[in-house]
């Protein structure tokens, strides 16, 4: 059983550790917390554009600007993801933008319960790795996958070329996402 601490922590007992409870209750947590995840970018991301329409004076003297490079549609880490795993698997054969925009988030999905079954399993053993309600967790996800892997496999461009204000929305959506995986790790986690 789960013993409350003070402070509104948990305690598990010996007895009640388990490997696959841990992987279950987190890969559940990271699959909702992408949800959510994505459901924060899409409102910061909406109160970001009215905020600078209000700063510069409403949405008509703003110009349009292009998705990406020459007006091309952008494509994001995880339609590139997916367009790579397709490409291996079937020998060089490429994804349509269609074809990426219905597999990015299949990545990101995917990428999300994985995460969030690897913190289940540490939340199991390390009580550590619940530190800040998740917060912890959320923080060092966001360093580790888009400070350093997502660049560094080219998935994009390097943090350094982005001015710092660029990553307040992608840093938060993370904290969201470690809080959200921690909440929703703790219920299923207290059902099995």
């Amino acid at each position: 059983m789960f013993a409350v601490m003070e402070g509104g922590g948990e305690r598990m007992s010996e007895e009640r550790k388990s490997a696959w409870k841990g992987v279950v209750a987190g890969a559940v947590g990271g699959l909702a917390a992408s949800w959510v995840m994505n459901v924060f970018m899409a409102e910061a991301g909406e109160a970001v554009t009215h905020a600078a329409e209000r700063f510069s004076g409403g949405a008509e003297s703003r110009q349009p600007e292009p998705s990406g490079t020459d007006g091309e549609p952008k494509i994001d880490a995880t339609m590139k993801t997916a367009d790579a795993v397709v490409s291996t698997v079937t020998g060089g054969r490429h994804l349509s933008l269609q074809g990426k925009e219905k597999g990015g988030p299949i990545v990101h999905y995917a990428f999300g319960a994985l995460m969030g079954g690897l913190y289940g399993v540490a939340a199991e053993y390390a009580p550590a790795a619940r530190s800040g309600f998740g917060t912890a967790f959320g923080s060092a996800l966001f360093t580790g996958a888009d400070m350093v892997a997502v660049p560094a496999l080219g998935l994009s461009g390097s943090p350094k070329d982005a001015p710092a204000s660029s990553l307040a929305s992608p840093f938060s959506a993370h904290i969201v996402y470690g809080v959200t995986t921690e909440a929703v790790r703790r219920l299923v986690r207290a059902v099995l």
